[in-house]
C-alpha cells in the first residue's frame, strides 16, 4: 500500500495525497454481490434535512459484505483485492469451495489466490475468522462480533485492529483501536490480521471538489451564523464564540455524552484515554 503525491501543474494537485490504489487487482465489481444505494442528501423519510452538510455526490452502489463469516469449515479462494466507495478499507472477494462468491473485508497483506477458511478448529492464519476463545492470546484481530453470530462490529475500517490480552472464564479482555479494554464472550468470532489501506489516514484531498464527489458539502462555523441559528452566533465585529457548543446547545468539549447507566459500561473494563 503506497500513496501517490502529484506535480503541481494545477493548483489542485499542488497538496494532493492519495492512494496508489497498486493493491487493488480489478475494476469491476462481482455483479451479483451489488445492490443500489439510494442518496438521501440528508433528509429524512417526510423531506426534511435532519443532518447538514450533505448532497451531492457520485452515484455508488453497495457491496454486499460478509461480516458473520458463517460460512464454516468451506475453504475459499481470494480472486480480487477491490476498492470500496462505501468504507476507507479494501474488499476481497472469495471464491468458496462449493461455488458461493462473498465480500470480506480484506485484511492487510493478503494476496490474490490465498486459502482462507472460517469456523472452529481452524488455524490462526491472515483472513481465517475463528471464535476469540480458539485465538491465541497477543494475536492482532479485526472484524470482532460483540454478540455471537451478529456479525463484526469492531475495528472494521482502514488500518484498526484490536489485540487479545487476556481470557477470564467465559470472557476475553480485547484493547480496542481507541485504547478501550473491553470484555468480551469468547464465543464471539474475530478475523486475524490488521484492516487494509493503512495509509488512509494519510491522504489529502487538495481541492474541495473531491469532498464534493464524496457527498461532502460546504460547512460554516457556528460562530460565523446569527443568534437566531446557532448558540455561538452574533456579537460584534468577530466574536471566538464563548463556550464551544452544537447547534441544539450541548457542549463540545469534554462533555460526557454517554448515558451513566447504559447496559453494556459493565463489559468495559478500562476506558479510553482522553
Amino acid at each position: 500500500m503506497a500513496l501517490k503525491k502529484y506535480k503541481p501543474v494545477t493548483p489542485g494537485q499542488r497538496f494532493k495525497v492519495i492512494s496508489a490504489y497498486d493493491d487493488i487487482t480489478t475494476n469491476k465489481p462481482e455483479k451479483s454481490l451489488l445492490a443500489p444505494k439510494h442518496s438521501t442528501g440528508g433528509r429524512n423519510s417526510s423531506g426534511k434535512m435532519t443532518i447538514r452538510y450533505r448532497g451531492g455526490g457520485h452515484k455508488q452502489m453497495y457491496r454486499i459484505i460478509d461480516f458473520k463469516r458463517n460460512k464454516d469449515g468451506v475453504p475459499a479462494t481470494v480472486k480480487t483485492i477491490e476498492y470500496d466507495p462505501n468504507r476507507s478499507a479494501r474488499i476481497a472477494l472469495l471464491f468458496y469451495a462449493d461455488g458461493e462468491k462473498r465480500y470480506i473485508v480484506a485484511p492487510h497483506g493478503i494476496k490474490v489466490g490465498q486459502q482462507i477458511v472460517s469456523g472452529t478448529g481452524v488455524s490462526p492464519d491472515l483472513g481465517n475468522s475463528l471464535p476469540i476463545g480458539e485465538i491465541p492470546l497477543g494475536s492482532i484481530i479485526h472484524n470482532i462480533e460483540m454478540r455471537p453470530g451478529q456479525g463484526g462490529k469492531i475495528a472494521r475500517s482502514a488500518g484498526s485492529y484490536a489485540q487479545l490480552m487476556s481470557r477470564d472464564g467465559r470472557y476475553a479482555i480485547i484493547k480496542l483501536p481507541s485504547g478501550e479494554t473491553r470484555l468480551i464472550l469468547c464465543a464471539c468470532k474475530a478475523t486475524i490480521g490488521i484492516v487494509s489501506n493503512g495509509d488512509h489516514s494519510l491522504e489529502v484531498s487538495g481541492k474541495a471538489g473531491r469532498s464534493r464527489w464524496l457527498g461532502r458539502r460546504p460547512r460554516n462555523r457556528g460562530v460565523v451564523m446569527n443568534p437566531v441559528d446557532h448558540p455561538m452566533g452574533g456579537g460584534e465585529g468577530r466574536a471566538s464564540g464563548g463556550n464551544p457548543r452544537s447547534r441544539k446547545g450541548m457542549p463540545a468539549k469534554g462533555y460526557k455524552t454517554r448515558h451513566p447507566k447504559k447496559n453494556s459500561s459493565q463489559y468495559i473494563v478500562e476506558r479510553r484515554k482522553k
